[in-house]
């Protein structure tokens, strides 16, 4: 079972990838994997962190699906 820290972990992997691979994308994500808190928030929930990490993976899937047709 995953637990927040390994969600924090892979989430802090993917949005360092975008930021060196795709800083066009990376820009618009608002985010700096910097500041991703790696204590518990008692409001986090795996769900939560989970879902985010699913959004940032459709967020490069779709982008790298309409860059690449360019």
């Amino acid at each position: 079972m995953k637990t927040i820290q390994d969600i924090e972990n892979q989430i802090i992997t993917l949005t360092t990838s975008i930021e060196v691979n795709y800083p066009e994308l990376y820009a618009t994500l608002d985010e700096n994997p910097m500041t991703i808190p790696t204590k518990i928030h008692p409001d986090m929930t795996i769900k939560i962190m989970e879902d985010y990490l699913e959004s940032l993976k459709q967020i490069l899937k779709q982008y790298s699906k309409i860059h690449n047709k360019q």
